[in-house]
């Protein structure tokens, strides 16, 4: 776990987040969100991961960017502190967001992944 944990961060960091969905995700993993962005809270399966990660890059422009972690919680859990300042394409809005991700990882991939953040204009 700890190896992707680890992978999942440098990659984030890196700008390879969308390129480790294959190598870190199960097929059937499950992403939650705070709040319903327009497609509903929770995807479900790997494609549909990808396509939060495409209308992400789609709809904001990231200013800056920060992972914090891993943290670990146990033998099958971790989570990563996310900070970023973005500007919303369609509308210009730069917002400065935080945000938590909480990871379960079972037999060697992320099968759940959970998401808390805030958010303010700047």
């Amino acid at each position: 776990m700890k190896q992707i944990a680890t992978e999942l961060v440098v990659g984030c960091r890196e700008g390879r987040a969308k390129e480790n969905l294959d190598r870190l995700y199960a097929a059937d993993a499950v992403s939650v969100e705070a709040v319903d962005m327009g497609q509903g809270r929770e995807t479900h399966g790997l494609d549909g991961i990808r396509a939060k990660h495409e209308w992400w890059e789609d709809a904001m422009e990231m200013l800056e960017a920060e992972a914090t972690g891993p943290m670990w919680h146990g033998d099958d859990r971790f989570a990563v502190i996310f900070r970023s300042k973005v500007r919303e394409t369609g509308t210009g809005t730069v917002s400065d967001m935080e945000e938590v991700g909480v990871y379960t990882v079972q037999d060697g991939k992320i099968v759940r992944e959970e998401f808390f953040y805030a958010y303010s204009e700047v």
